[in-house]
């Protein structure tokens, strides 16, 4: 099957300016039936729609055989509905611009052109599923329980977020723990009374400063504060006070250690209250999760001509955190190669979508024919190897704690906010 690059890029332009932001559910049912007629005409058969909680997931499963390949893919994007008056889809010397060009249309409508490739060759996809969501953006909510039904067992996940510079797969990916601290104090007049206060703003203060101190650099956590509220008027002590938490750390250890010590914070202020919001959303992507696939990829890669396939971990979560976190063997960055992502720079550069068609294609086929090795010690030494060098940069619903403390459970999967919030988790 030859790839038609220009019928790929009026798909996409299709599928772009039909817009999808996650917050707008009937912009999301519109880019269904976009992503639905364009997946049925090419694969030969029309996707589950699972509609949860308003967002329509897309699902096909192929043949009644056990999953052998999940392929993973989202809809939604971080773009307002209107954005395309002032940021519309264009191509010009071979860059793709637009919202969602990279994150990541272009990346599910490959995942789609590959499984056509491998069609036409072999007859059939029987043991391939093909997921793509709409609620990527706001922390998978919804899909998380999904995706991890149907990647459960499975011989691989492949992720389709956009690709590291030069191509580099993404290899490893920090967990992420999203959190909002919510101090309770009392209010009172700031010019009469104010010892009958307490002081919201002054206790969240302290707060901040603990939870910076939590972050540890050599173990690659971050702990950081971020948007905060506290007080109403000018005149009066402020009796409430919140502050947005993120977190990212490369190991599920240290995410409990850092959602522990959220929990143990205590107040400083007498009859000051902590009430600690959200949880951990995704579990990291550790590497011993990916190099067998990417030395796999590796080979497949040179066999195709292509460039040497690169590696690289990255900060930023995606769905395929959530596979690794259930023993799934995950590659990810298997889209577009570009960037500018959430930015009005974003594109894709249309000279690396054909070999990532190709590389996906012939990837898929070979673990269907073939399980892929069952741990990361029997991945090839020199990719192993060649990750570590490459990972150093380019080319190379949660329950709130209560009482005087934070205390409470243990947060869950939830990313704080729900369905109305925008959590920015991937890069």
């Amino acid at each position: 099957m030859s790839f038609d690059l220009d019928a790929f890029l009026a798909e996409l332009r299709q599928l772009v300016e039909c817009e999808s932001p996650t917050s707008d559910q009937a912009a999301l049912e519109r880019s269904a039936i976009q992503f639905s007629t364009i997946g049925e005409r090419l694969l030969g058969e029309p996707p589950e729609i699972i509609t949860a909680e308003g967002y329509p997931h897309l699902l096909w499963r192929f043949g009644s055989g056990p999953r052998r390949v999940v392929l993973i893919g989202h809809h939604d994007t971080v773009w307002p509905a209107g954005t395309l008056e002032h940021f519309p889809y264009s191509e010009h010397d071979g860059i793709i611009r637009g919202p969602g060009t990279d994150d990541m249309k272009g990346g599910a409508l490959i995942a789609i052109h590959a499984l056509a490739r491998l069609r036409e060759r072999r007859g059939d996809l029987d043991g391939v599923s093909l997921l793509i969501t709409a609620d990527e953006e706001f922390g998978s909510i919804t899909s998380r329980p999904i995706i991890e039904e149907e990647s459960r067992g499975a011989a691989a996940a492949l992720v389709f977020e956009s690709g590291g510079p030069q191509g580099a797969v993404k290899i490893a990916r920090k967990g992420v723990a999203i959190y909002e601290l919510e101090v309770r104090g009392r209010a009172s007049h700031a010019g009469v009374e104010p010892e009958k206060g307490i002081n919201a703003t002054a206790e969240v203060a302290h707060q901040v400063l603990a939870v910076a101190q939590l972050g540890d650099a050599k173990a690659g956590t971050s702990v950081v504060p971020t948007a905060m509220t506290s007080g109403t008027t000018t005149n009066t002590v402020p009796a409430e006070a919140r502050v947005s938490i993120d977190s990212r750390a490369k190991s599920a250890a240290e995410q409990r250690r850092v959602d522990a010590a959220l929990r143990a914070l205590t107040p400083v202020h007498r009859g000051a209250k902590l009430v600690l919001h959200g949880g951990i959303n995704r579990p990291p992507m550790e590497t011993s999760m990916s190099l067998g696939l990417y030395a796999r990829a590796q080979r497949i890669a040179s066999r195709l001509g292509h460039p040497p396939l690169r590696s690289i971990g990255v900060g930023g979560g995606s769905d395929g955190n959530f596979t690794a976190g259930i023993g799934v063997p995950t590659l990810d960055g298997l889209g577009t190669v570009g960037g500018g992502s959430h930015a009005e720079n974003e594109h894709a550069i249309a000279q690396w979508i054909r070999p990532r068609v190709e590389l996906v294609c012939d990837l898929v086929g070979q673990l269907l024919s073939e399980p892929p090795p069952e741990s990361a010690a029997e991945a090839p030494r020199s990719a192993a190897a060649g990750a570590s060098r490459d990972a150093a940069g380019p080319g190379a619903s949660p329950s709130p704690g209560t009482g005087e403390g934070v205390g409470g459970p243990y947060g869950g999967a939830g990313a704080f906010g729900g369905a109305g919030t925008a959590v920015d988790l991937d890069d």
